[in-house]
Parts: structure tokens; sequence; C-alpha cells
């Protein structure tokens, strides 16, 4: 049974008389213990689709159909203390800059301890004690002394380290990363994400990460999801994913990784740049970008289809798997 079910979800932007489309059809599941990611360059919708399962979305953006179930519960349209029943708790979320999370005028103890007993009715002295021993599980050194210190006094990486002991302090079933490493460099990056693995499979915790870095995403995620101007375009297990990608927007993606250019050689990267909100394109919005366009993806949506063990909706692989099926069907 699914743990979280996001099915034909659709957010928009009121913009005067306008309706914005920012998210158009989203469907996809997460299973108990899951690592799944949603990758895509800025603007594809990744960190909408984050804030709209914690119901973050604020005016004039807004939900305007679909549903998010959390184990078989629909939890779009609950009221304030309803939802902050869920958040945090059930689901919590972890953004690029730990300081929007942060209170700067308060110490990280208050904060953990102030977090703890919103939720629950034990004494100071034993959230006092929970906080530690989070904040030791995080491999912060002296959570003692850093429980006295405030969100300015910690470097980048121990303030995401931080962060994550406080979503630990509720016991979660489902984390969201939304880019937790970019403000970090590689080495803290590489610690942050091997500590958000290590956590995620000890607790049995599923997580969402969000990220524009398949490098990232392959060392974290077991399924990947490709977002492209508010929908998903491919859907697959990572590996494979990353090994033989289907649609041309996923191929662009990598071979725009610095590791997919020689050295001294000009990076790789995908003409144009991705549409917004009001400018975008009718049929598949990638066409306008897209090296194997036809004239039908001007005006036309692919369907989903299969291919191989992924699911992708382009008209390009679908033409070239009914070619492949006319072809075995002429050997036969």
């Amino acid at each position: 049974m699914s743990l979280l079910t996001v099915k034909n979800l659709n957010v928009a932007f009121r913009l005067g008389k306008q309706e914005l489309p920012a998210l158009m059809d989203v469907s996809f599941s997460l299973d108990r213990g899951e690592r799944i990611a949603f990758v895509g360059e800025s603007g594809a919708g990744k960190s909408i689709l984050g804030f709209s399962i914690v119901n973050l979305i604020s005016k004039p953006g807004y939900i305007q159909s679909g549903s998010i179930k959390l184990n078989k519960k629909e939890i779009i349209g609950l009221n304030r203390r309803q939802m902050q029943e869920i958040r945090g708790k059930r689901i919590a979320m972890i953004f690029q800059d730990p300081m929007m999370t942060l209170n700067p005028v308060l110490t990280i103890g208050q904060q953990l301890v102030e977090a703890i007993k919103s939720h629950t009715n034990i004494t100071y002295r034993d959230a006092k004690n929970i906080a530690i021993e989070k904040l030791l599980s995080v491999q912060i050194a002296s959570p003692e002394r850093r429980f006295n210190q405030y969100p300015h006094e910690l470097s980048g990486g121990m303030r995401q380290r931080v962060i994550i002991a406080a979503i630990l302090l509720l016991n979660p079933d489902v984390i969201i990363a939304d880019e937790p490493t970019t403000a970090l460099d590689v080495t803290i990056q590489a610690e942050i994400l091997q500590l958000l693995l290590e956590i995620c499979k000890k607790n049995d915790v599923a997580l969402i990460l969000i990220s524009h870095d398949l490098g990232i995403v392959s060392k974290v995620a077991e399924r990947t999801l490709v977002m492209y101007a508010g929908r998903i375009v491919e859907e697959g297990p990572t590996l494979e994913l990353i090994n033989d990608p289907q649609h041309p927007y996923t191929q662009g993606l990598l071979n725009a990784l610095p590791q997919m250019a020689l050295p001294g050689q000009r990076l790789n990267q995908i003409k144009g740049s991705m549409p917004s909100l009001a400018d975008r394109p009718s049929g598949c919005a990638f066409h306008n970008r897209c090296p194997y366009a036809m004239e039908k993806c001007k005006d036309q949506q692919p369907e989903f289809i299969h291919s191989g063990i992924s699911t992708v909706s382009c008209f390009m692989i679908e033409e070239m798997l009914e070619e492949e099926r006319n072809a075995q069907e002429g050997l036969l």
C-alpha cells in the first residue's frame, strides 16, 4: 500500500483575470521507506510540488484540483489545525536555506524544545534530553554546547544538520528535501546526503528529494521523475534512467553535466530556456527546445507510454516503439 499518493494534481497562480498553470496533472505514489527524486531546471515546478504536498502554497497560488492522500486519507481541504497535525509530524520539509527555518533570535535548543513541546506534553528536561540526543544522531559534535548557541554561530552545513535533527524529533513518515545542499560546498554536500540516506534507511522514512542535479540524485534516489514546465515527462528507476534516458529533455540534462565534457571543452547546454507560467507553449512544452520535435508536438500533448522499464511522454519515443513493433511483425 502506498504511503503517499498524488493524483492529477493541478496548481495555478491567479494573476488578475488570468489563471497561470504551475502544475498540470502531476501523479505519483511513494511507498514507506522509498526514496524518490524530482529533477528539472529552475521553473519546472519541483518546489511548487513540495509546497503543495505540505499545503504551504501562498496566494496567489492555489490547488485547483487533484488529490493528495497520506495513508489513503485525503489531506487537500484540511483546516489549519488538522494540517498542523500532519505538517512536521507526518510530513516534514527541509528547505534550501536553513535560515528560512531557524529563528535567528532563539537558540538552537529553544527551537528544538519548542518543536517537541508543541506536539507532546513532556517536561522541559525530557524535551532537552531528546533534542540533545537528536543533535548527536546527526553527527553534531558537542551537542550540549550547540544546544545553547544561535543559528548564526553555526556553519551552513551545521545548520542543515540542525534542521534534520529538528525533523527527526517527531519521527515523520515522509521527508521532503528541497535542494538541501545547494548552498554548501561539495564535501559538506556529500556528508549531508549520506546523513539523509542513513536516516531514511535506519528509520524506514520515505524521502522526496527535489534537485536540478542528476549527479546528486544518483547517490540517493531509487526512482527519479523528470519535470518540465509543470509536468512529469519521464519516470523510472534512477540508474536505468541515467544510463538510458528516453525523453530528449532528460538526455539534455544528462549531457549538461560537467563530467560529460572533456577538460577545456565547452559544457553542453540545452538551447533556449524554461518557459514562464505566462508563456507556456501549446502541445509538448519542450518542443521549441527539442532537436527531435515533430509538427504534432506543437499542438498535441503526448500521453505516457512504457519504454523499457521507464515511462515517458514523448511522440518521438512513441514512433520509435511503433517502428520497432512493425519491424518485428514483419520478421514474423
